[in-house]
């Protein structure tokens, strides 16, 4: 039985108290003050609940036992931790944000992946521009895409960035090309996508319609 907030003890034994008729002879009186005096032992105020860490009052009957319910065995809320995924040797490398901010791949273990590899001043990175805009954010979680800015200045690549409204989207500066030769990319653009087990599993030109389809399959798998 549940009790309110606000049913304290004291508001009980008002309630009580307020109850019992007082007008009586003075043997009447007597008999009520034992009454108390019998109330006030047991705690336990009549009507009402047994006060907390008050002994109930005996009967004299003799007690008899109470079998205890069975006790459930417990339910396990999970199981073990789930293990670290397994770092595969495509995504073992790490470089430097747009933004400044450190990125390591080994992060992405476990999950399909898209490596973006585009250029500032390529029309074709241009036009698929706005499909990654997109989709990156709505499937961040399940399919990282992740740009490898290459073949021109920072300067042109956050402006690049800028104009597309990538900047939700992780863009790696590679000016210097080490992810380019990493990977073997001779041109842009390029999509590198590799699966959860660290398979690559499709290098090469995707218009804005079949990387759509793609990201969104393997987001499903």
């Amino acid at each position: 039985m549940r009790i309110s907030r606000t049913w304290t003890a004291a508001g009980q034994l008002r309630r009580w108290t307020a109850a019992g008729p007082v007008r009586r002879g003075a043997t009447a009186g007597a008999l009520v003050v034992a009454l108390f005096g019998v109330a006030a032992c047991t705690g336990t105020a009549p009507g009402g609940p047994t006060a907390a860490g008050s002994a109930p009052a005996s009967t004299g009957a003799a007690p008899t036992a109470t079998p205890s319910p069975p006790t459930a065995s417990p339910t396990p809320t999970g199981g073990p931790p789930a293990a670290a995924a397994q770092v595969p040797d495509v995504l073992r490398f790490t470089g430097t944000t747009l933004t400044g901010a450190a990125f390591d791949a080994a992060q992405l273990a476990g999950k399909p992946v898209v490596l973006w590899f585009w250029a500032p001043w390529c029309a074709t990175c241009a036009s698929q521009a706005w499909t990654v805009a997109e989709i990156a954010p709505k499937y961040r979680d399940t399919v990282p895409i992740v740009g490898v800015a290459g073949l021109g200045e920072q300067r042109a690549m956050k402006e690049f960035v800028t104009e597309f409204e990538l900047a939700g989207t992780t863009q790696v500066d590679d000016r210097k090309g080490a992810l380019w030769k990493r990977f073997k990319v001779t041109e842009q653009s390029i999509f590198v996508i590799i699966d959860r087990t660290g398979a690559v599993v499709h290098q090469g030109f995707l218009d804005g319609e079949a990387l759509s389809a793609r990201v969104a399959a393997l987001a499903g798998a």
